[in-house]
């Protein structure tokens, strides 16, 4: 857990931007998350390794694999559960944002992305701001998925009034040439320009950026 959540509280460390969680889970098969409420919040999983078998009171009842991306529109409020019942430990990011309105009909959707998608490049997976193949999110914020070999750089330009976080999944990745490696976690918000290269001649840097605004009302 990256910010205060469930146990953990931090009065200093409870959101950046609009970004509430972000999770990196791991669960062995068997075990889960039963059926629980939420509201007010868009949530986001993204599976890394295995697979989640989800089931929510709107109907929506299936398997998100390696490379899904699932995103629910918590809204008026849903009751939802998050299970392993495959064959090998299940391996995912879980991310809320603060929606850009309150009392929104709450939504479900889900998408498989490829992995040449975001090889060396930005890929933009959820977004509230219009990109074209990304699920679309109520919340005026992007969440892009990279995997840069060394040699590669990839430039970003923040805008004013805008947030960046970025968390690290493999490799080591120097940003605006400071280092950060497996687990770690880059939180930018006075830099516009930020410049990211893969510094491992081994594994790639494999890593989540996720662009936001500054501040984000309180729901």
């Amino acid at each position: 857990m990256l910010f205060s959540f469930s146990n953990y509280y931090d009065p200093d460390n409870v959101r950046f931007g609009s970004l509430c969680v972000f999770n990196d889970d791991t669960v062995q098969q068997g075990r889960g998350f039963s059926t629980h409420p939420h509201s007010e919040m868009e949530i986001i999983s993204v599976v890394l390794e295995g697979e989640i078998t989800h089931e929510d009171n709107m109907g929506n009842k299936g398997v998100l694999g390696k490379g899904e991306v699932q995103c629910i529109t918590a809204g008026t409020g849903i009751q939802h559960s998050e299970l392993n019942t495959g064959k090998e430990p299940l391996h995912f990011y879980q991310i809320w944002i603060l929606p850009s309105g309150s009392r929104l009909e709450p939504a479900y959707s889900q998408k498989k992305f490829e992995e040449s998608g975001w090889k060396n490049q930005l890929l933009p997976l959820a977004s509230g701001q219009g990109f074209e193949h990304a699920l679309k999110i109520n919340a005026d914020a992007t969440i892009f998925r990279s995997c840069l070999e060394k040699g590669n750089i990839i430039h970003f330009n923040s805008q004013e009034k805008r947030c960046i976080f970025i968390y690290i999944s493999a490799g080591e990745l120097s940003v605006n040439g400071q280092r950060i490696g497996q687990g770690d976690q880059a939180r930018i918000d006075l830099e516009q320009a930020i410049h990211m290269e893969a510094v491992s001649s081994g594994t790639p840097a494999e890593f989540f950026l996720i662009d936001l605004p500054r501040q984000g009302s309180k729901k």
